[in-house]
């Protein structure tokens, strides 16, 4: 297996794709009034916003954006990450869409195409079946109003994409520009929520491990210009990374995270990652979780 060649052009910050975000401005109508009871209790510190249970640990451990572990070597959220995310009033930062989002505006629009709204987005959908392979990993968003108290955001939608194992994108890579997996959309439901199932991402060059999302008004707004609600990326802890990474498949991604700091990162690094930092738990061997709430 050869190594993936770093992205040179790769998430530059808001200005390499400026004229896209311009075009796709955010949306500012109110939406969604009802559920707030619903969004209160995903906001309560401890729940993460998802499917992942978090516990406390150490404020050494939350300065550096890692994880702690428990006794069974399982990671747990810090409670520094936990608290910020139950912050629902912070709006998750916006960030650059690359140059590889498969979502028109940078050459292919996978949008689209018929396949794309799926949960598991582990394969590719229509010409080709191939399947990206590595360690499991299920993500789970939250969509919160902010214009409304932190009401969910029912009938959202997101579009979620990343890099496979050696570092590359489907649509995109050499060798991959027939393959859309690790792509795809779904639709919040009445607490706000989406999931998807996945690989873990590799590391590659330039970049904290990360996923790429897009947040749409609905379902039907997703391949419409100026429906976007928000455009940002999660960051995966520093624990889960090097348990994974550690494994058979993942080489080149120890390499390269070897050079990676969330401080240093030029998407995180401004604020660490506080409000995009998931949290996270699971092993190499049963699959990890991660959970992130998203205010908008």
């Amino acid at each position: 297996m050869t190594s993936p060649q770093p992205h040179p052009d790769h998430d530059r910050g808001l200005e390499f794709d400026l004229s896209t975000l311009l075009s796709r401005r955010r949306t500012l109508g109110v939406l969604f009034g009802a559920g707030t009871a619903a969004a209160l209790a995903a906001c309560t510190p401890g729940s993460g916003g998802g499917t992942a249970s978090p516990s406390s640990s150490s404020s050494a451990a939350a300065a550096t954006g890692t994880e702690s572990t428990t006794a069974a070597g399982t990671p747990s959220a810090t409670s520094t990450v936990t608290r910020a995310l139950a912050e629902c009033g912070v709006e998750i930062p916006e960030e650059t869409l690359g140059p590889y989002p498969g979502d028109g505006s940078n050459g292919p629009n996978v949008l689209e195409a018929s396949g794309v709204v799926r949960k598991d987005i582990t394969s590719s959908f229509g010409s080709s079946t191939s399947k990206a392979t590595g360690v499991p990993l299920t993500f789970t968003l939250t969509l919160l109003d902010n214009a409304n108290g932190c009401s969910p955001l029912a009938g959202a939608a997101v579009y979620a994409w990343h890099c496979d194992q050696n570092g590359k994108y489907s649509l995109y890579d050499s060798g991959l520009k027939n393959e859309n997996y690790l792509r795809g959309v779904q639709e919040a439901d009445s607490i706000g929520q989406v999931t998807f199932t996945t690989i873990y991402p590799g590391a590659y060059s330039g970049r904290w491990p990360h996923i790429h999302f897009e947040v749409f008004e609905s379902m039907s707004n997703t391949s419409a210009a100026g429906q976007v609600l928000a455009v940002s990326q999660i960051a995966l802890t520093e624990a889960a990374c090097k348990d994974v990474y550690a494994s058979q498949g993942y080489e080149s991604s120890v390499r390269n995270f070897a050079k990676s700091t969330l401080a240093d990162d030029n998407v995180f690094g401004d604020d660490g990652g506080i409000y995009q930092l998931a949290t996270m738990s699971g092993s190499v061997q049963g699959g990890y979780t991660a959970a992130l709430n998203v205010t908008v």
